[in-house]
């Protein structure tokens, strides 16, 4: 993708008479292409009604969360943000258009933040993450940061939770000190490349 060390996957559907098919995760595969092992520690499960706007998302580094994220029903835009300070791609985004007929996913490493528009109603997103949650380590960036300027062209306000709607832009983030230097996050790859 756009974005460094984000990652956009296509399955290979195969359909017949029943409906389809589709190998929507291998471990190995995908350990490969991220250059270091992607193990599952925790799987989320989000529903949401149409026009909800989720997001942006990132993880302190440590512990970080990897997340293999991917639109199960319904169908979603999905947004991957560079949250690292000092990446050539810092505060960039790429999009990708997920539906539960495609079986498009996305992975996304550390230091990346993640949000998605739910283009549906009841669109359900189902998360495989590195890392277990741990309260207190969530980044939470505006969606809507003009900074940012992410395309969501909404034509009603979003729903949007209380927490993401308060949340703060790209710049104030970085001036607190919160966000991961691209530089952590290479020793952090590194680190699991090596474990």
């Amino acid at each position: 993708m756009a974005v460094p060390n984000a990652y956009r996957i296509t399955p290979q559907r195969h359909s017949d008479r029943r409906g389809y098919f589709y190998e929507a995760f291998r471990s190995e595969e995908l350990s490969e292409v991220i250059g270091y092992p992607f193990v599952v520690r925790q799987a989320n499960c989000s529903s949401s009604h149409a026009n909800t706007l989720r997001g942006i998302h990132g993880t302190l580094l440590p512990p970080g969360q990897g997340k293999l994220v991917n639109c199960v029903r319904g169908a979603v835009m999905d947004v991957v943000v560079d949250l690292r300070i000092g990446s050539p791609t810092f505060g960039c985004y790429d999009i990708t258009y997920q539906d539960e007929d495609s079986g498009v996913a996305v992975y996304l490493a550390d230091g990346l933040g993640h949000a998605f528009l739910t283009l549906t109603d009841d669109a359900c997103m189902y998360y495989l993450c590195s890392e277990a949650y741990v309260p207190g380590t969530m980044i939470d960036i505006n969606a809507l940061d003009p900074d940012i300027n992410i395309p969501w062209g909404l034509t009603d306000p979003p729903i949007m939770s209380d927490k993401d709607a308060s949340a703060v832009s790209l710049k104030e983030a970085a001036a607190s000190g919160i966000l991961p230097t691209y530089e952590e996050c290479f020793a952090h790859y590194e680190a699991l490349r090596n474990a």
